[in-house]
């Protein structure tokens, strides 16, 4: 990732599973010169309030421009985070968010689970700053629809990976080079 600017850090925002070897989003950490990660939650794993302050604390250590990249759940916590904190971020990858209104394969949690862990309701608002979702056309976790629909409510570009699944382990994913292409994308938005 030569072309991202030095001074941006990319804060990667992982999902209920956290920290997966062969996941993208490890793989990608591993190799970005400025790049951190949302540390894993010991207890109240499943609090959508504790996965929201773990992302303010990590932004409470960076100084400079941020883009942030979330997987999964890790979609959820952003835009919750969003709709509480007052942060200049220079964008954000929002990869596979889940639709918290149908049920999960196992073993997922169950939707009441999610609510009564504070997920829902979902804030459906534009983001304060330039996004992508990048959904699947084959996610068991939502619909390509359902991913559309909150692209465009949070006033993101949308972009239609195909059948990816949901582009973890589980669907055959370990490396995913588009996000690099994606993250420089955003680099070069200004920053609002």
């Amino acid at each position: 990732m030569s072309n991202l600017d030095a001074n941006t850090t990319v804060l990667i925002v992982p999902g209920l599973r956290d920290h997966v070897e062969n996941h993208w989003q490890t793989l990608l950490a591993h190799r970005l010169p400025n790049v951190r990660t949302v540390t894993p939650l010991t207890t109240e794993k499943l609090s959508c309030s504790a996965r929201v302050q773990a992302i303010a604390q990590a932004l409470e250590q960076i100084d400079g421009p941020v883009i942030l990249v979330a997987h999964s759940a890790g979609v959820l916590m952003t835009v919750h985070w969003a709709a509480q904190y007052e942060r200049s971020i220079k964008g954000a990858l929002l990869v596979a968010p889940p639709d918290l209104e149908i049920e999960w394969p196992s073993p997922y949690p169950s939707s009441e689970t999610m609510r009564v862990h504070g997920w829902v309701p979902l804030p459906r608002t534009p983001l304060p700053f330039p996004s992508i979702v990048a959904g699947s056309s084959n996610d068991a976790l939502a619909s390509f629809e359902s991913v559309e629909s909150m692209a465009r409510d949070w006033q993101a570009t949308l972009v239609n990976l195909g059948d990816v699944g949901h582009l973890n382990p589980a669907s055959g994913y370990g490396d995913w080079p588009q996000a690099d292409a994606f993250i420089e994308q955003l680099d070069i938005q200004p920053t609002l």
